[in-house]
C-alpha cells in the first residue's frame, strides 16, 4: 500500500501489537543438516490454522537481495525462494491450509502504479550504470585503483510480472516444491495447499482476501479459524481488519534501516559510488586475516497481532452519547476508510494529509467530533455514505491553510537545527588527524585486530611536528591535501556541496502563502482555479476512487477498467456537494490478458520479455502507440526531497488504442506464448495421508470433465468446485525437477486438482461483521499498556505469544563473574569487569552463595535474547522477593543443561515454582512452554532421535 511510514507510525502508536517470533533452527550432526520437525507444537505458544503467503514479498528479496550477494542464476533464485518458504513454515506451522498467491494481472487502477514503478526502475538502472561507468573512467584516469569490472548479466526485476517466462518457470518450480514437501515433510502431512500462480488474475493479497471472504460465507466455515498472513505491505493490516476475523495475525520480516552497503565499484563499505576515490583497501592484519566482510545474517521476523490492534482501536474509537447504537465493527471499518486519504496504491494522497504529520490522528479526532451530526457511520460492508464523508472532508478543509503554514514552519525549524548541527561538527572536527600507529583509537580498542601496525613511526612523528610548525603560518582559507600538508594552489572557493545550505528544487506552488489553491491547479493541472467544471471533474474522479477502493477491500474488484485519470489529488475543501455524485461502476468488465498487461506497464527497455513483433510496437517510430513509451520523462518532486518520493509524469495508456494495435500482432504468437497469455486458476494439492486424497484419486479414475463440489467434511470445512488438472501431479508418477540441482520425485504420493472458490451473484454483498459463534480472544492489553508509547520508558515487544513469560535475569555477582571471564577484546572496554551502575545500592546486591560453580565463559555465537531493543536497564526490572525464589540455585541446573546460554548484559531467569525454562539457543534447543499446556514438552532433539 502506498502509505510511506504507515507501519512505523502504527507500531509506535500501538506498540503492543508487535511480538517477536521464536524460531527453532535446524541442527547439524556430522556435517549433515537435520531439518526442524514442524509437526511438533509451535514454539511461539500459539497454533495457527491457515498460513497465507503473498509471494511477491518473497520473490523480490530472494531474486535481488539488498543485504547479501545476489543469486548467480535463475536456479539459485528458485532454491532461495524454497528456503524462504521453509523458514516461514517452520515459524508459523499451519495445521490446515497453506495458500500461496502470486500477483496476477492487476486491475487497471493498479496498473498505473505498476507502470510508474517499472519505468522508474528502468530509468534509475540506466542512470546508475552510466554514473558507475563515468566514475570508473575518472578514477582510472587519475591513477586510482579499482578491482576488475565483473561481466555479468544484470537481473531485470521487471520480469517479476505476469506473462513472462520467469513467472511461468516459477509456477512450475513451486508445483514441484509443494509435491516434494507433501511427500517428505511430516509437518505437511495433513495440510491442504492451494497455489494461485501469476496466471490467475488479481493481486496476491486480494486473491487471499477473496478466498477468506467467500469461505466465511459458507455454512461449514469455522468462525474461530486462526489466520496468519505473510507480507510486508501496509495494506495487509487494513485487509486483515476488513475480514472481521477475531484471530488474524500478520508475520513480516523486521525492517532494520541503515544497513551498510558496499560501493558498487570498489566493494568497500562507508561510501557510495559517486564518492568513490579508488583507494586500495587497507590490509587488516599482517595477512589480511581480519578482512571485514558484509555480514549475510538472516533477518528476524515479527508478528503483528490484529486482535490487539482491535483492542487499541476499540478504546480509541469508543464514543459516548451517540444518537445511534455504537458498533465497534462499523467504527473499525470507518477507521480503515479514513486511512485511504493518506495514500494507497490507487489514489494519490490529499495535499493536506501527511502520515508523518499525524494525519490519521487528525482525521480520527474530526470523525469523533462530527459523527454526532452525521447520524451514522461512514461506511457499511464496503459501501460509502458520501453525505457523511462530505462533512468530514469539509471539516478538514477548514484547517487546510493552518496545516500548510505549520508544515512550512516545521521545515524551517528542521533546517535551522541541521545547520547548527553541521556547524558544531565542523567546529569540533580536528584540522589534522595523524595516520598509522598514531591514529586515535577508541578507548579499550588499542589491542584490537583492527589497529594499525607501525610502518614508519619516525616519519609519522616528523609529519606531526611539521604540521604543528606550519599551521600558525597558514591562512584560514588554506586548503590541505589528504596527508595534512597545505595544497600548493592556496585557498580555493568553497564548493556548493560543502556549504551550510543544500540546494533545493524550486517550489512554485508555495502552499504556505495565500493564493495556494490557484497556484496548485495552475501548476499541477494547467488549468485556472476558477474553472469550476474541471475541479468538479477531479473531485468526482477522486470520490469514485474512494468508493472503488473500499469496495475492492470488502467485496472484491468492482470494475477491472476503472482508474483515476490524474496524477494529483484535489484539496479537502473541494469536497463540497459530493453527496449527489454517482458511485456505480460498469459491470461485467474483464481483466487484461498477461501479455496485454506487459504492454501497458513495461518500458521499451524491458521489451525483451515480449514477443518480437509486440516489442517492435514499443520502439518503432511509426508505431501507433509509440507515445505510450517515452524514453525520458519528468519527475515532479511535489514538495518532497528525493526523486523516489516524487510523481512520475507518464502518459496514461488508452485501452482502446492499445487493444487496436495488438490485434495486428496477435497472429504472431507462438503456442507457448499463447499459453502464457491465457488466464488460469488455482490448483489444490494434498498428500496421501490427507482425507481428501482418495476422493481425488477416484475423480481422476472416472475422468469426469464436469465440476464437482469439494466435500467440506474431508477438507477442514473448505468448499468450492473441483475440476481435473491437465498437468496434474498424480500418485505413482515421477515428478521431474525443473531445477537441475534438485532430485526428481520418483515415489510421489501427492495429488493436485483445479480448485475454484464458491461463486456468488454479482449483486451479493459480503457482510462485514463478526460471524456467529466466534469467540472473542482473551484481552491482552492491561491498564499500563496504554501509556507505554508516551511515558518515556524504553519499551520492548514480548517474545512469543505468552505474555506471562518472565524475563530472564542475572544476579549481580554473575555480572562481575562474567566480567572476569570475558575476553579483553573490542567491545569489552577497560571497565568490562565492573558491575552495572547502581548495583550496590540498597538491597539490590546479593552475594554469591558459597561453593557455587564458576559461570562458564560467554559463548560468542549466541543470538541476542531480544533483537528489537537493547536490554532493559536494571532500574526498570521488577524486584524479586528473596523469600519467593531462591537466588542462585537454578544456575546449578542450567549448567547441566545442553541449552545453557549466558548473555552479556542480559538478565537470566530466577527459578521458583512458577518459573519458565530459558529460551533455546541457535543450535536448536526447544522453546519452553508455560504451565497449563495441553501437550507435553517436546524432546530437545529435532526430527530424528539420536539415542
Amino acid at each position: 500500500m502506498g502509505v510511506p511510514a504507515f507501519f512505523r507510525w502504527l507500531s509506535r502508536k500501538y506498540p503492543s501489537i508487535i511480538v517477536n517470533c521464536v524460531e527453532e533452527k535446524p541442527k547439524e550432526c556430522n556435517g549433515v543438516k537435520i531439518p526442524v520437525d514442524t509437526s511438533k507444537p509451535n514454539p511461539n505458544e500459539v497454533e495457527f490454522d491457515n498460513l497465507y503467503l503473498d509471494m511477491n514479498g518473497i520473490i523480490h528479496p530472494c531474486t535481488h537481495p539488498e543485504d547479501k550477494p545476489a543469486p548467480k542464476n535463475e536456479d539459485e533464485m528458485m532454491v532461495a525462494i524454497f528456503e524462504y518458504i521453509d523458514r516461514l513454515f517452520n515459524i508459523v506451522r499451519p495445521r490446515r491450509l497453506l495458500y500461496m498467491a502470486i500477483d496476477g494481472v492487476a486491475p487497471r487502477a493498479k496498473m498505473n502504479q505498476q507502470r510508474s514503478r517499472r519505468f522508474r526502475a528502468s530509468k534509475e538502472g540506466m542512470e546508475a550504470t552510466i554514473e558507475k561507468q563515468r566514475v570508473r573512467e575518472e578514477i582510472l584516469s587519475k591513477g586510482g585503483f579499482l578491482p576488475p569490472e565483473e561481466i555479468k548479466e544484470r537481473f531485470d526485476s521487471n520480469c517479476i510480472t505476469p506473462g513472462t517466462e520467469f513467472m511461468d518457470n516459477l509456477a512450475k518450480c513451486l508445483r514441484y516444491y509443494i509435491a516434494d514437501r507433501l511427500n517428505n515433510d511430516p509437518g505437511w502431512k495433513n495440510l491442504t495447499v492451494i497455489l494461485s500462480d501469476a496466471s490467475a488474475p488479481g493481486e496476491g493479497e486480494h486473491k487471499i482476501m477473496d478466498y477468506i471472504r467467500r469461505q466465511r460465507a459458507q455454512p461449514n466455515h469455522d468462525p474461530n479459524t486462526h489466520h496468519c498472513l505473510c507480507g510486508a505491505d501496509a495494506d495487509l493490516i487494513m485487509l486483515g481488519l476488513a475480514t472481521h476475523e477475531p484471530n488474524f495475525t500478520i508475520i513480516r520480516e523486521e525492517f532494520k534501516p541503515n544497513k551498510p552497503k558496499p560501493c558498487g565499484l570498489c566493494n568497500q563499505l562507508g561510501h557510495e559510488v559517486k564518492d568513490c576515490q579508488g583507494l586500495p583497501r587497507e590490509k587488516q592484519g599482517e595477512h589480511d586475516q581480519f578482512e571485514e566482510s558484509l555480514p549475510a545474517s538472516e533477518g528476524e521476523f515479527i508478528y503483528i497481532r490484529l486482535n490487539v490492534l482491535r483492542e487499541y482501536l476499540e478504546r480509541e474509537l469508543t464514543m459516548a452519547s451517540l444518537p445511534f447504537t455504537f458498533d465497534i465493527e462499523r467504527s473499525i471499518d470507518d477507521w480503515v476508510f479514513m486511512c485511504f486519504f493518506v495514500g494507497n496504491d490507487f489514489l494519490p494522497h490529499l495535499p493536506s494529509l501527511e502520515i508523518r504529520e499525524g494525519a490519521i490522528d487528525r482525521l480520527v479526532n474530526i470523525y469523533k467530533n462530527v459523527v454526532h451530526k452525521t447520524g451514522g457511520y461512514l461506511t457499511e460492508s464496503g459501501y460509502v455514505n458520501l453525505q457523511r464523508v462530505q462533512m468530514i472532508m469539509l471539516a478538514v478543509g477548514e484547517v487546510e491553510d493552518s496545516i500548510f503554514k505549520k508544515r512550512k514552519d516545521d521545515e524551517e525549524s528542521f533546517k535551522r537545527r541541521q545547520k547548527e548541527k553541521r556547524k558544531r561538527m565542523k567546529r569540533d572536527q580536528p584540522a589534522f588527524v595523524p595516520s598509522g600507529i598514531l591514529t586515535p583509537q577508541a578507548l579499550g580498542a588499542r589491542n584490537s585486530h583492527g589497529s594499525q601496525v607501525a610502518s614508519n613511526p619516525r616519519q609519522a612523528a616528523y609529519e606531526m611536528r611539521m604540521h604543528n610548525n606550519s599551521s600558525p603560518l597558514t591562512s584560514p582559507n588554506t586548503s590541505f591535501t589528504s596527508d595534512g600538508s597545505p595544497s600548493p594552489g592556496g585557498g580555493i572557493k568553497r564548493k556548493a556541496e560543502d556549504s551550510d545550505s543544500e540546494p533545493e528544487p524550486e517550489d512554485n506552488v508555495r502552499l504556505w502563502e495565500s493564493g495556494w489553491k490557484q497556484r496548485y491547479y495552475k501548476n499541477k493541472f494547467d488549468v485556472d482555479a476558477a474553472d469550476e467544471k474541471f475541479r468538479r471533474k477531479v473531485v468526482q474522479s477522486y470520490v469514485e476512487g474512494l468508493c472503488w477502493v473500499l469496495r475492492y477491500y470488502y467485496q472484491g474488484c468492482a470494475s477491472w477498467k476503472w482508474y483515476y485519470p490524474f496524477h494529483y489529488a484535489p484539496f479537502a475543501s473541494d469536497f463540497e456537494g459530493i453527496a449527489d455524485m454517482p458511485s456505480d461502476f460498469e459491470k461485467g468488465t474483464r481483466p487484461f490478458k498477461p501479455l496485454e498487461q506487459l504492454m501497458g506497464v513495461f518500458p521499451a527497455a524491458s521489451g525483451n520479455f515480449l514477443p518480437p513483433s509486440w516489442r517492435k510496437l514499443m520502439s518503432d517510430p511509426e508505431s501507433s502507440i509509440i507515445d505510450f513509451y517515452p524514453e525520458d520523462f519528468a519527475i515532479d518532486l511535489n514538495g518532497k526531497k528525493y526523486a523516489w518520493q516524487g510523481v512520475a509524469l507518464l502518459p496514461f495508456v488508452d485501452e482502446r488504442r492499445l487493444r487496436a494495435a495488438l490485434e495486428e500482432v496477435y497472429p504472431d504468437l507462438t503456442p507457448d506464448e499463447t499459453r502464457r497469455n491465457s488466464l488460469g486458476g488455482d490448483v489444490m494439492f494434498v498428500g496421501k495421508h490427507h482425507p481428501l486424497s482418495d476422493f481425488l484419486s477416484e475423480l481422476y479414475k472416472t475422468g469426469s470433465t464436469e465440476a464437482v463440489d469439494l466435500p467440506p467434511e474431508l477438507c477442514h470445512g473448505i468448499q468450492g468446485k473441483l475440476t481435473l488438472h491437465e498437468e496434474a501431479i498424480l500418485p505413482d508418477q515421477i515428478v521431474y525437477s525443473p531445477v537441475p540441482v534438485l532430485r526428481d520425485l520418483t515415489q510421489n504420493t501427492a495429488i493436485s486438482i483445479n480448485f475454484k472458490d464458491p461463486q456468488f451473484a454479482d449483486d451479493y454483498i459480503f457482510k462485514a461483521t463478526v460471524l456467529p459463534g466466534a469467540r472473542k480472544p482473551a484481552t491482552v492489553l492491561k491498564p499500563g499498556d496504554w501509556e507505554k508509547s508516551s511515558n518515556g520508558r524504553q519499551w520492548r515487544p514480548q517474545l512469543g505469544f505468552n505474555r506471562d513469560r518472565r524475563p530472564v535475569h542475572l544476579d549481580q555477582s554473575a555480572f562481575r563473574t562474567l566480567g572476569h571471564v570475558m575476553p579483553r577484546g573490542p567491545g569489552g572496554g577497560p571497565y568490562s569487569n565492573a558491575a552495572p551502575p547502581g548495583n550496590y545500592q540498597g538491597n539490590l546486591y546479593r552475594p554469591m552463595i558459597r561453593g557455587q560453580a564458576q559461570i562458564p565463559k560467554l559463548m560468542s555465537n549466541m543470538r541476542p535474547h531480544d533483537s528489537w531493543r537493547g536490554p532493559t536497564p536494571l532500574f526498570h526490572q521488577p524486584r524479586f522477593d528473596r523469600a519467593a525464589a531462591e537466588p542462585l540455585l537454578p544456575w546449578n541446573r542450567m549448567l547441566q543443561s545442553q541449552n545453557a546460554a549466558f548473555q552479556q548484559n542480559q538478565y537470566q531467569l530466577l527459578g521458583g515454582p512458577g518459573g519458565y525454562p530459558p529460551r533455546r539457543d541457535d543450535r536448536g534447543g526447544r522453546q519452553g512452554y508455560g504451565p497449563g499446556r495441553n501437550y507435553p514438552l517436546p524432546p530437545p532433539s529435532g526430527r530424528y532421535n539420536w539415542n
